[in-house]
């Protein structure tokens, strides 16, 4: 049975009404001069609030959802969660409660007037935010709402981090057959897709879904959270079993489908680095493409580092995996002086609109 066989008997919403494009960066790889051509896959430009890669997951998550009669959706993330703005926005399109916990993992990040996410929670009119500290237990708290909810006489759907459940990661099975369907009409020669690896449902769907479908495409995750290469192989290996199993494959997947990198992760999570400040200003002034310090700034710039260290072959071409999130990048202004006035003088009167 093909992939697209087995994904048809999971409901979905239909959230993803076309392919994404895959598209050419010539003047970033021109910058890196390295031999290098990246090609970069835009689901940022999924739709929904400000797009992402959380819509895939959110297709088959809020699906079954519906399927269970909820009316409420709870589901938690970091202060500035892409994945909490999207589910409050398809939670709005669908007619739903949604209730967030926020989990600050850096002391004093949450500001409730801060810019980014934290904004778009308040101006979509999130039913409620709590915020609890680095470390605390995260499902605990989303369980005690949802219990609240059903006294209250609602019907909570409980969506984990991330969708970073087997049935979450099935968007990106189903992000891989988009992406096999797209390389049988183009043949860009693909031998690599670089993406974020956070929670782990978007690295681990692409590897379960590409082996259901016979790739031989590698996913090479960089480490965006857990600074240890082995702990995320160890999480993305075990949740890719988990969704080639629903795809109904059989056994478990060769453990060299699952490469994760660590070394750019920076001070920390969501704490960039100079790797990571560099990549997202290459990225918007070569390119015009936003890339977030938290997830694709620092995916962009573990690929980066490994094509100044070889690892790509010379002439190579090698797809990035833009995941989302630029939203969050209007809270790190402080991390980018060169932004807090003006480059020069800006000319008086109607020219200056131009």
């Amino acid at each position: 049975m093909t992939l697209s066989r087995r994904l048809a008997a999971f409901p979905r919403r239909g959230y993803v009404k076309s392919p994404t494009p895959i598209e050419h960066l010539p003047r970033l790889s021109r910058a890196l001069d390295v031999g290098v051509e990246i090609f970069v896959k835009r689901d940022d430009l999924l739709p929904g609030c400000l797009g992402g890669n959380k819509t895939r997951k959110l297709d088959f998550a809020i699906a079954q959802a519906l399927a269970e009669g909820a009316d409420a959706l709870v589901t938690s993330g970091a202060v500035q969660s892409n994945h909490c703005r999207l589910t409050l926005a398809w939670a709005i399109h669908e007619g739903l409660e949604c209730h967030l916990v926020l989990e600050e993992r850096v002391p004093r990040s949450y500001d409730p007037r801060g810019s980014g996410n934290n904004f778009l929670f308040n101006l979509l009119g999130a039913d409620s935010v709590t915020v609890v500290p680095g470390g605390s237990p995260v499902s605990e708290k989303t369980a005690e709402i949802a219990d609240r909810l059903r006294v209250s006489g609602r019907r909570p759907y409980v969506i984990p981090g991330g969708a970073a459940d087997p049935l979450g990661a099935l968007g990106y099975a189903a992000c891989a057959q988009e992406l096999v369907e797209q390389l049988d009409e183009i043949d860009y020669g693909f031998r690599h897709v670089t993406c974020a690896t956070g929670s782990g449902g978007t690295q681990s769907g692409l590897v379960a879904g590409l082996a259901a479908a016979g790739s031989s495409l590698e996913v090479l995750g960089v480490n965006v959270r857990r600074p240890r290469r082995e702990a995320q192989e160890e999480l993305v290996a075990a949740l890719a079993d988990e969704v080639f199993r629903l795809l109904g494959g059989a056994g478990p997947l060769e453990r060299r489908r699952t490469r994760c990198f660590e070394g750019f992760l920076g001070p920390g999570y969501s704490l960039p680095d100079e790797g990571t400040l560099e990549a997202v200003r290459l990225a918007a002034r070569t390119e015009a493409l936003l890339v977030d310090p938290v997830y694709t700034g620092k995916a962009l710039a573990g690929l980066i580092g490994l094509a100044r260290e070889g690892f790509f072959e010379r002439g190579e071409r090698v797809l990035f995996l833009h995941t989302g999130g630029f939203p969050a990048l209007f809270s790190y202004l402080p991390a980018f002086p060169e932004t807090a006035g003006p480059l020069s003088e800006a000319p008086a009167g109607p020219a200056a609109a131009r």
